[in-house]
């Protein structure tokens, strides 16, 4: 990838439109959690319902950290005031 395409992509993941993307991909991460959680109870393992719980937290904390960067991002927007 050359400097520029780079450059574009970096800033498309900072911008409004990348962190929106960024979100739903985190959360779509989160019905495959779910799926975990379920078949974790259902075969009582007790491994793998904590595996499930940490990658929880860890979507929960992902879209968290992205909301504040849409926050930063729309205290920036001039327009918005």
């Amino acid at each position: 990838m050359s400097n520029k395409a780079l450059s574009k992509a970096k800033g498309f993941r900072k911008s409004r439109t990348g962190t929106y993307l960024s979100i739903g991909t985190t959360a779509f991460g989160a019905l495959s959690t779910l799926k975990q959680v379920k078949k974790a109870r259902a075969e009582n393992d007790a491994l793998k319902l904590v595996d499930a719980v940490v990658s929880a937290a860890a979507i929960v904390t992902g879209i968290a950290i992205l909301v504040r960067e849409l926050r930063r991002i729309g205290d920036d927007d001039v327009l918005l005031g």
